[in-house]
């Protein structure tokens, strides 16, 4: 028992008769080379041939999206809004993030924004509340 079907179970089949087929077929060539190469040289023709349609066929191609690409563009508007003025109400509060807001004018629209957007508005007059401490000695009660 060879030490191959010990490991895999099975018996081992060389390649002999593909290296014997691949020798004929050498043997055939050498025999006949002047059919070899007139075959051989047909052969790139024909492939050089298949390399230029497809070049040619890309080519086309190319054309034919940059035209359909075009033809179907849709004009965008690009302009930048206006920033926003004055201070709002937020009206609710969606699940999602995004909040409903309206003017602080009661017949003005409201409308959807991303919460991220949003900055908090802090009244300025409560920031600017001044407290006054006076670090003198007072006076001494005199009795």
């Amino acid at each position: 028992m060879s030490p191959y079907r010990i490991i895999f179970g099975k018996k081992c089949h060389l390649p002999v008769g593909i290296e014997h087929r691949a020798y004929w077929a050498v043997q055939q060539m050498n025999v006949e080379t002047k059919t070899c190469e007139e075959e051989r040289k047909l052969q790139l023709q024909e492939l050089e041939e298949l390399r230029l349609e497809s070049y040619d066929a890309a080519i086309w191609y190319k054309e034919r999206t940059k035209l359909w690409h075009d033809r179907n563009l849709r004009a965008k508007n690009l302009q930048v809004k206006s920033k926003w003025t004055g201070p709002y109400v937020i009206t609710s509060i969606r699940s999602n993030g995004a909040l409903e807001i309206q003017g602080s004018l009661p017949n003005s629209e409201p409308f959807i924004v991303n919460g991220h957007r949003v900055k908090v508005y802090r009244d300025s007059s409560e920031l600017c509340v001044v407290e006054e401490i006076s670090l003198r000695m007072p006076a001494l009660l005199s009795v």
